[in-house]
């Protein structure tokens, strides 16, 4: 137990990976450094190492390999026109876009690179938007994913850390769960807080909260990295905008429970200055865990643009709401018409070739760096995590006819009348649309464009067929949910990292980075997240912030 009032020359409060990329630098500049978690020792990483690993990176040579032009100016086009900065207190968030643009596009691939981090060769194409060029969305591919997934992102931060504990630069204190922070005439100068019982819970799984005593730390300076509110679904319905329509009264969560947004109210408590609440980023694709480890525990489907998704009464969604493609106005549509959930109707040979789950444990090729199970991504069949869905999944259901497929969606639905004569044309009437190259339903175009991106072609987008194609069957429906994640405001941050007061003043001795600052400046993504940038949020921001409280 590490003594009342200990001495360090930086406090990290939180262990996830913005917090580790912060300590990696504050040891590397010779300071001595605390990190604090209210969790067991297994969950070093935070929610980052259950993520798919996907990195935003501008005109890298892995999209050259496949033949995408990328350029600094096209992102910037892309990033501003998804974030639709619209308010006053955006003026940091736009100048931390604009300066995390030119880490993306110049040293952050080098600098990771340098710490042995790789991507697979096949760039992915997310959030791809389908309306003009000044609206939401990536123009081109630009989603990374990492060789090793989300622990290969932690995994180089999570090193230098230790190699920080062994030479004693470094103390890591689990189960020190910070209540309050220190405040001496109107400088942040430690934290304080409660000792938590001993925990050998696994991995993400709810900790117990009973105490054993007190502690308090001292320090120049301190660093809060607690992440979001994601684990709180009454934090989330609190924080709701009104132009989202009404919260979801269902929702399942995609990060554990211990993201509770604490470390913001405690911030707040401390003078920092907290923005932009109302933005947050939800998945509507979220899916059942059938061996959750979190209370509410989702997954996410990564669906490519081939799947038909109708709302809980079976009309088709609206162009360009298609798998892919727009995650808040597909969101917006469904939470302002009072859905919680809607469906994927498609075909396992659909499933084979777009289904992938986001998550660290759903991947075990790509997070075991496993070529030979990799392989089997090309081949015939569905990976083996997603056809265990098909199989176990609760929130799935197959059939050999539409007629029965509508019964099973019934069955999983008996508080929604499906409307099966409007399921029934909406089906034949694509269907139709596939016996030429001609069409005039702009999702059957927006997959045979995708299929001309290498990437998609080979392991992304199914060629085009019928839904009724019995060759292509079984047919196959998901519910899906709405699933928890990020919030996108938060502490108030200059370009140093620096929190900020209502004032604008800097509060002396705080900083803040990754979630809780809304990935830098109190909300870095605006409206919107081009996805692949959340991960490298907390990296870009983790290290200023590690950077400058090393100067302090």
């Amino acid at each position: 137990m590490v003594a009342h009032g200990s001495e360090f020359d930086a406090i990290v409060v939180g262990a996830g990976l913005a917090g580790l990329v912060a300590a990696a630098e504050l040891i590397e500049a010779g300071r001595r450094v605390a990190i604090v978690d209210q969790e067991p020792e297994g969950a070093l990483g935070g929610q980052a190492w259950w993520s798919f690993g996907g990195l935003f990176l501008i005109d890298s040579p892995e999209q050259r390999r496949m033949g995408v032009k990328d350029s600094l100016e096209l992102a910037r086009q892309d990033w501003f026109a998804s974030a639709a900065f619209d308010r006053p207190e955006d003026h940091w968030a736009k100048l931390w876009a604009d300066a995390y643009l030119d880490f993306a596009a110049g040293e952050k691939r080098a600098w990771l690179h340098a710490m042995g981090v790789r991507w697979f060769p096949v760039v992915g194409w997310a959030e791809r938007g389908g309306q003009t060029a000044t609206a939401h969305g990536n123009s081109v591919p630009r989603f990374h994913i990492t060789w090793g997934t989300g622990p290969g992102i932690v995994e180089p931060f999570a090193r230098r850390v230790m190699t920080g504990v062994a030479t004693g630069r470094a103390t890591l204190l689990f189960r020190h769960r910070v209540d309050d922070l220190v405040v001496t005439d109107g400088r942040v100068v430690g934290v304080r807080g409660a000792l938590l019982v001993p925990s050998s819970v696994e991995r993400g799984a709810s900790s117990e909260r009973e105490t054993s005593g007190e502690f308090e730390l001292s320090a120049g300076a301190v660093i809060v990295t607690t992440g979001g509110i994601g684990g709180d679904h009454d934090l989330v319905r609190g924080s709701w905008p009104h132009r989202l329509g009404s919260p979801p009264h269902e929702l399942l969560s995609g990060v554990p429970a211990s993201v509770d947004g604490r470390g913001l109210a405690i911030a707040e408590r401390a003078g920092a200055h907290l923005i932009n609440g109302d933005r947050m980023w939800h998945y509507v694709e979220g899916i059942r865990n059938h061996s959750p480890v979190w209370p509410m525990h989702g997954i996410r489907i990564l669906p490519g643009p081939s799947s038909l998704w109708l709302d809980p009464t079976g009309h088709r969604l609206p162009a360009p709401l298609f798998p892919g493609f727009d995650t808040l106005a597909t969101l917006e549509h469904l939470t302002r018409a009072g859905h919680s959930h809607s469906w994927f109707v498609l075909t396992q040979r659909i499933a084979e070739k777009e289904f992938a789950l986001s998550g660290s444990e759903q991947n075990p090729d790509l997070t075991g760096k496993d070529l030979r199970l990799l392989a089997k991504r090309i081949g015939k069949g569905a990976p083996a995590p997603v056809q265990a869905f098909i199989d176990r999944g609760e929130d799935f259901v197959t059939a050999t006819t539409l007629d029965e497929l509508l019964d099973r969606m019934q069955g999983l639905s008996p508080d929604h009348i499906i409307d099966r004569e409007q399921v029934t044309l909406e089906v034949l009437a694509r269907d139709r649309e596939m016996a030429n190259p001609f069409t005039k339903d702009a999702q059957i175009t927006a997959l045979r464009g995708a299929r001309k991106y290498r990437g998609d072609k080979l392991i992304r987008v199914a060629a085009p067929h019928r839904l009724l194609d019995p060759a292509a069957g079984p047919l196959i429906a998901v519910k899906l949910h709405i699933l928890t994640r990020k919030s996108l405001g938060g502490i108030q941050t200059d370009l140093s990292g620096r929190a900020l007061a209502a004032d604008g003043q800097v509060v002396p001795g705080l900083f803040a980075a990754g979630e809780v600052a809304g990935f830098g400046g109190g909300g870095i993504h605006g409206y919107r997240s081009l996805e692949g940038t959340f991960l490298g949020g907390c990296l870009f921001s983790g290290r200023v912030a590690g950077r400058a409280a090393a100067r302090v």
